[in-house]
């Protein structure tokens, strides 16, 4: 599993796939704001982090250009990041609160966190045809992840693109459809758990959307359903 995941993630990190993409990632890291001038940009995709025998899967939407597309590491060097390793702490799936680079001895348990879209786009937007060209990698990271018994999706288009990728890994999406809610869940007919919650996003917690006893919830929520799993 280890070998197979590491392959992967090498793959990941070489996709030229979406020239868009390429483009911005790398004019991002030409052109920093003055904050980030001394500091040197990853400007590759971004693979998936944390413990190669998850059973909690977490899906976001796309690295952040000054966030994990300046730091390497998914979810990591901007607010969103603050806000999801935090709850990860209080859940117990994360060995400290901060995340700040990719060397800075952060590790989880039990948890693994991955992307619709690997790398940053501008405006924060991908388009279709790149969530399309980036799907087979979190497709490959279901078929790795066999000891999976709940997904967290962060925000409504990681909630589409899991069903997707799950689809296509030969799943089979209860009718009626779920709906996107935060604090929502359905278990699919592989006894996996999918749970919905808005997206840490500044444009979520700034105007209080998302609250942080709102998100904590979805955690403890997936630690509740881990703890009765066989």
């Amino acid at each position: 599993m280890i070998d197979l995941e590491k392959h992967l993630q090498q793959t990941i990190v070489a996709c030229r796939k979406c020239p868009r993409l390429v483009r911005w990632r790398e004019q991002v890291a030409r052109n920093p704001p003055r904050r980030y001038r001394d500091e040197k940009y990853w400007a590759r995709p971004l693979p998936g982090f944390g413990d190669p025998d998850a059973r909690l899967l977490i899906i976001g939407l796309a690295p952040a250009a000054h966030g994990g597309n300046r730091t390497g590491r998914i979810f990591t060097g901007d607010r969103s990041g603050d806000w999801l390793y935090g709850a990860l702490y209080l859940a117990g799936f994360a060995n400290q609160p901060d995340s700040i680079h990719r060397n800075d001895g952060l590790r989880l348990t039990d948890c693994y966190i991955t992307a619709a879209v690997r790398c940053a786009p501008p405006d924060n937007k991908p388009s279709t045809v790149e969530f399309a060209r980036c799907r087979p990698y979190l497709v490959q990271e279901l078929k790795l992840f066999t000891t999976l018994r709940v997904v967290i999706a962060l925000g409504k288009i990681a909630f589409d693109s899991f069903l997707a990728a799950y689809q296509e890994n030969d799943g089979t999406v209860p009718k009626p459809r779920p709906r996107f809610g935060h604090g929502a869940s359905v278990v699919l007919p592989n006894h996996v758990t999918l749970i919905c919650s808005y997206h840490p996003s500044q444009q979520n917690t700034f105007t209080g959307k998302l609250t942080r006893p709102m998100f904590q919830s979805i955690f403890e929520q997936a630690r509740a359903i881990l703890r009765e799993a066989p």
